[in-house]
């Protein structure tokens, strides 16, 4: 309360790699590491042979853990360890996989009360950044409706269209849903809604009971 969003930085990459200890062969029986029901889900949709571990803690925290461990590698944002320059030297690009919500964008928030400092900041604005991130945010807060679940989403924006790309999956990886729509840029503000709403229509309820009752029985 008394805070408000000023800004939204130009984005990042907003893409997640596969962070690795050495060449590994994917068709083989891996163990990835990642704290991420997202990723979790995503991954073992894609390789149901692999097993996932937990990962917890600040970046360097997690890299650390990778080389303490026998894990084959570990999931991180791309933006995360090139703000910090930890970057590594062997990883792979994962392309297919849909990032969080505003997955490598940073916000800018001020006192609403603070005229000053509203004003300065909002000068550092990124107006494509703020709404995309405004988009996939929108699409998660309807989706979610205040349970932790797997869930995806990236909005892109082509001239003067925007388009989303959401998905969700139950907590073991094997049930995926997904919606992709397009609208006028100048409709932006109702996109993130209807794609919720659609894929809540279309199963995601179900879903989101199921991922409920399993994630309080843990």
């Amino acid at each position: 309360k008394g805070i408000v969003q000023t800004a939204v930085l130009e984005r990042a990459s907003s893409q997640d790699i596969l962070t690795l200890k050495k060449s590994v062969d994917l068709s083989d029986s891996l163990t990835i590491a990642t704290g991420s029901l997202r990723r979790k889900a995503q991954w073992l949709h894609r390789f149901p042979h692999h097993k996932t571990v937990g990962l917890r803690g600040n970046v360097n925290t997690r890299l650390q853990k990778l080389k303490e461990n026998n894990w084959d590698g570990a999931i991180f944002a791309e933006a995360g360890l090139k703000r910090i320059s930890k970057l590594p030297d062997q990883y792979l690009n994962l392309e297919w996989m849909i990032p969080a919500p505003a997955q490598g964008a940073m916000v800018v928030v001020a006192l609403e009360n603070d005229d000053y400092c509203i004003n300065a900041t909002a000068a550092l604005n990124h107006r494509n950044s703020e709404i995309c991130t405004y988009v996939e945010r929108d699409f998660l807060k309807i989706l979610e409706g205040g349970c932790t679940a797997p869930i995806g989403a990236i909005a892109t924006i082509d001239y003067e269209k925007i388009k989303l790309q959401g998905i969700l999956f139950s907590l073991d990886g094997t049930t995926k849903l997904e919606i992709e729509k397009s609208t006028s840029l100048i409709d932006y503000k109702s996109l993130g809604k209807n794609c919720a709403l659609e894929l809540l229509s279309n199963g995601g309820k179900e879903m989101m009971k199921t991922i409920k009752l399993e994630s309080e029985s843990k």
